[in-house]
């Protein structure tokens, strides 16, 4: 089988044609469901590389951007090996990047993981403000509930949005993951969600732990 560091790599350096010639030719050489999961990993291996870059300046946001859209695109070409022939949903969960914040990379990241495990996802998008979680909340009626932010004041935004679920009388009836660079164990504890993580994957993870 093909060497996925090579495919980390070719995300890496932004190289969108070879990234998507390299899976083409994964798919082709037979790989299953399993084997596209490890090309996921070694995709989010790949935003890493890009991360570390922009924060070492070599790499600016239009770059995170394009990595962004090049990793959409891998996702689309490994979808038809990953999704176990349109499996029927395991669960539902809304998803959204908190008031105050407008990025939406690692957000992305995490839905477009979360739909190929079989988790149908509703997203709301950026800046979302505590009522439309609310809301969407009210109208969807999911198990999980996914707030995503990499400002340091969304944390206070997240604390907001759990307050008025609380208040709405939904909490009970969901469980709360959030994500991003300044969460943390505390920040965790003190916005009241039920798990916290920064890797899509491990994310993925505690979802489906939830809803078996």
């Amino acid at each position: 089988m093909a060497d996925l560091k090579q495919l980390s790599q070719l995300l890496g350096d932004l190289d969108e044609e070879g990234v998507l010639s390299f899976l083409k030719d994964y798919i082709a050489g037979g790989a299953n469901a399993e084997d596209g999961f490890k090309a996921v990993t070694a995709l989010q291996e790949g935003m890493a590389i890009v991360g570390d870059l922009f924060e070492k300046g070599e790499y600016f946001v239009g770059d995170l951007i394009f990595a962004g859209e090049i990793l959409t695109g891998a996702i689309d070409t490994l979808k038809p090996i990953l999704s176990g022939g349109g499996a029927a949903k395991i669960g539902k969960l809304v998803l959204g990047t908190v008031h105050g914040d407008l990025h939406d990379i690692g957000k992305n990241i995490f839905k477009n993981m979360v739909d190929i495990a079989g988790i149908e996802v509703f997203d709301l998008g950026i800046d979302q403000s505590p009522e439309t979680f609310v809301a969407k909340i009210k109208e969807v009626q999911p198990q999980i509930v996914g707030m995503s932010g990499v400002l340091t004041l969304a944390l206070d935004s997240m604390k907001d949005t759990v307050e008025a679920i609380k208040a709405a009388g939904l909490r009970d009836s969901v469980k709360i993951i959030i994500g991003g660079n300044p969460v943390t164990k505390e920040a965790c504890e003190q916005i009241g969600a039920d798990a916290f993580t920064t890797n899509a994957a491990e994310g993925v993870r505690i979802a489906q732990g939830w809803l078996k």
